[in-house]
């Protein structure tokens, strides 16, 4: 599956999300990957028809296990982290 839009996810959908957001926008250009919609959001959201790739911070990783395709970051502030985990999707 070609991966178009991600969504990146924390409990409120305001703080870490949005870290995350800018991250995953930053590790994409360093990619050189362009048309992929980033989003953020409360974990809520979080559904399989909400995004082709659900980005959460491994504090919430129970509450997408059910999910095919998602990253769990063990630190989301690591680019290099974050950078290894998208190579695994593109």
């Amino acid at each position: 599956m070609e991966i178009k839009k991600i969504m990146c996810c924390c409990g409120s959908g305001l703080g870490s999300s949005m870290l995350v957001h800018m991250n995953v926008e930053k590790v994409l250009n360093k990619m050189g990957k362009s048309g992929v919609e980033v989003t953020h959001s409360s974990l809520s959201d979080a559904s399989e028809t909400a995004a082709d790739l659900i980005v959460v911070g491994k504090d919430l990783a129970a509450f997408v296990g059910h999910l095919p395709r998602k990253i769990v970051l063990d630190n989301i502030m690591d680019l290099n982290e974050l950078e290894n985990k998208l190579k695994e999707w593109f």
